[in-house]
């Protein structure tokens, strides 16, 4: 049985179970399979560089090296930030209760790319936390299933029915572009836009 999820809502530990909502559940999927000329199921291989060799699944791994191309053991490397400073790394989310205490808009819910969702269910009374639920509030608190370098973002929400549902995501990397930007445009462009604005259709 897997490890619960346990969040601490007004002074209580509440141990929740997790279950994934797969693409599949909700829009179902289809199986394509591919067969040779007598029948036999292909399965999916990579052509080396070389245009030579075929590797199956699972004969591709990724490997580290120092710079003097040694090999390097994961445990060894060090994570740094892009000025050079060590990363500390957080802890899972499953080590210990993780106190619900900060809120979130739609928002800013709104603003993360949410890559899993999970359906809550519990064996302790939840009532207190659907019931702040209910209200539309929405918390969030950082989130990492093995403990990394980085946290994800968990949104922590009520469906309509009544389900809580747990959201996992990170910030989307959005860039604007208005209605005014313009592109570039050279003097000879402009000069040119200018001679056919000044030009008489009537003349001709």
């Amino acid at each position: 049985m897997a490890k619960p999820l346990v969040l601490n809502f007004g002074g209580a530990d509440l141990p929740l179970a997790l279950a994934k909502v797969e693409r599949s559940d909700l829009y179902g999927y289809v199986e394509i399979e591919t067969l040779d000329e007598q029948g036999r199921k292909c399965a999916m291989a990579t052509l080396a560089n070389d245009g030579k060799c075929v590797m199956a699944t699972g004969g591709i791994a990724l490997a580290s090296l120092s710079p003097d191309g040694q090999w390097m053991e994961r445990k060894a490397l060090i994570a740094t930030d892009q000025n050079g400073q060590k990363i500390t790394p957080v802890g899972s989310s499953y080590a210990a209760p993780v106190p619900l205490t900060q809120t979130a808009t739609i928002d800013e819910y709104l603003e993360h790319n949410v890559r899993a969702v999970y359906q809550i269910s519990s064996e302790a009374d939840l009532s207190p936390l659907t019931n702040e639920l209910k209200k539309g509030t929405i918390f969030k608190f950082p989130y990492s299933y093995r403990g990394g370098l980085e946290p994800d973002a968990a949104f922590l929400l009520l469906a309509s029915d009544g389900t809580p549902f747990l959201a996992i995501g990170s910030p989307a990397k959005l860039e604007f572009v208005a209605f005014q930007n313009t592109a570039g445009v050279t003097p000879d462009e402009e000069e040119a836009a200018e001679e056919e604005e000044s030009l008489d259709f009537g003349m001709m």
